[in-house]
């Protein structure tokens, strides 16, 4: 008789072994399947995680590098006194140049300064300073913050300021243009396209008393409010923060703004994936950047944040693919060894008629692969439920644990846009859904590792019983 019919034969006189082992495929495979399906889900997600969220590198001068290159002798200007030099100015041009790199999606950068009042600036004052208070012993000084674009700093992005007239500083922004807040402009009677100066005071021996003109471009309003009860510090006081073109900053700290574009402490590089790094190093390089001095520095931790739960998922799907893969081969593997136990007569008649121990053995393996590819039909439909299920339940218990430990470690150090407004990173809405979606590949890797798991669980037990010659089958027994 054929093989393949012999296998038929048995598989429905022992419906109820068949049914076992078709209902033990189903699970194994339901469970390898969904284990995949969430794998590949999670890659996905990871994948989507990076479009979105991207990662932000800073530039800015490593003071240590810096001293450490001007002892060797090298060029870019030795320390003089207490004053950094030249060696140590990150330029705006730079910046834009580097910023002009592919892998870069947006960026900006930042001049911090100080200013004094004068004649034509007075501070904005919500309490008048004590009578007692010595002025002369504590630094009163204007914060002067030098931007590329107002629009994308932290303030101005998630609405704590308002533009109320005029325009902010802009990309395309020239000349010594300032943004001011509406009680500073108030205390002076200021208005948008009116001229007042500020001077660099005495504490920066490379521009003391340096008196630098500014242009109001337009007048924003700080939903800080400034304490009403006591006083408080010029430069603490939300209404004296003032927002000015590189050009303006770099006045006020004694640089000339011809000389590459103006002055800035740090320029900050929103990149599409956090893997584009070493790509924006070489763009950098190739800009002309001294990477020891002024080194490029990732902030992935939202990135990071998003991936840690979707790597933690996957991680489990794939400790469940092997542990299912290995517990199944064990439990068919004893349940073929058992069948053949039961069979030995079957065998050694079959085996003294003549008919080949591989063909014999070969209609075992036809009766295991057919119940498993049965089981692989089945759980292509129940594995999708089963691991959508699953995979969000999992995902949305790593996010939950992974947003109590950021809550735990204090807010986020991501800074995209270099702004004065503080370190801030864009939110990104965590993934806690699992786009599953089953594909041919799943179903080769599921098809692979449930015939795979039959051929061993059949074979191994098999060639033990089949060594054996018909009449030690027949007259031994078990």
């Amino acid at each position: 008789m054929n093989l393949f019919k012999r296998a038929w034969w048995h598989l429905r006189v022992r419906i109820g072994r068949t049914l076992l082992m078709t209902g033990l495929f189903l699970v194994i495979c339901t469970l390898s399947l969904s284990g995949f399906l969430i794998q590949s889900a999670a890659a996905r997600a990871a994948d989507e995680a990076k479009r979105r969220v991207g990662a932000v590198a800073t530039m800015e001068l490593d003071l240590n590098a810096l001293l450490a290159k001007q002892g060797r002798g090298d060029e870019g200007g030795g320390p003089s006194g207490m004053a950094i030099g030249a060696g140590g100015d990150l330029h705006r041009d730079l910046a834009d140049r580097i910023g002009a790199s592919p892998v870069v999606t947006g960026y900006n950068y930042l001049a911090e300064g100080a200013a004094v009042p004068t004649a034509s600036a007075a501070f904005y004052r919500a309490v008048p300073p004590p009578a007692d208070l010595d002025l002369g012993s504590i630094a009163e000084f204007f914060p002067v913050f030098g931007v590329r674009d107002t629009g994308q700093e932290p303030g101005f992005r998630n609405g704590t300021l308002s533009l109320l007239s005029g325009s902010g500083i802009a990309p395309d922004s020239t000349g010594n243009l300032a943004l001011i807040e509406e009680r500073f402009a108030g205390a002076n009677g200021l208005s948008v396209g009116d001229v007042f100066t500020l001077s660099s005071g005495k504490w920066n021996p490379e521009a003391a008393d340096v008196m630098v003109e500014f242009t109001v471009t337009g007048i924003y309003r700080d939903e800080k409010k400034s304490d009403l009860e006591r006083y408080t510090p010029p430069g603490s006081d939300p209404g004296n923060t003032i927002y000015s073109t590189v050009e303006g900053s770099s006045r006020l700290q004694g640089k000339d703004p011809a000389d590459g574009g103006g002055v800035i402490r740090r320029a900050t590089f929103t990149l599409g994936n956090p893997d584009d790094l070493d790509r924006l190093k070489a763009d950098a390089a190739a800009a002309g950047a001294d990477l020891e001095v002024f080194p490029l520095t990732v902030n992935d931790k939202q990135y990071r944040a998003l991936v840690g739960p979707i790597g933690e998922t996957a991680g489990f799907a794939t400790v469940t693919v092997w542990l299912v893969s290995v517990a199944g081969l064990v439990i068919v593997g004893l349940i073929a060894a058992s069948s053949l136990r039961e069979r030995r007569p079957e065998l050694g008649v079959l085996m003294s008629l003549g008919e080949g121990k591989g063909r014999i053995l070969g209609q075992h393996v036809v009766e295991i692969t057919a119940c498993a590819l049965v089981a692989i039909a089945l759980a292509a439909g129940v594995s999708q439920v089963l691991s959508k299920a699953v995979g969000d339940a999992l995902l949305s218990g790593e996010v939950a644990s992974a947003s109590a430990e950021a809550q735990a470690e204090g807010p986020s150090l991501s800074d995209t846009s270099g702004g004065a407004g503080g370190p801030e990173a864009p939110e990104v809405a965590p993934v806690d859904r699992l786009d599953i979606r089953l594909g041919t590949g799943d179903l080769v890797k599921v098809g692979a590792a449930g015939i795979g798991i039959a051929l061993l669980a059949t074979v191994v037990p098999g060639i033990g019983v089949l060594r054996l010659r018909p009449r030690e089958i027949l007259t031994k027994g078990e």
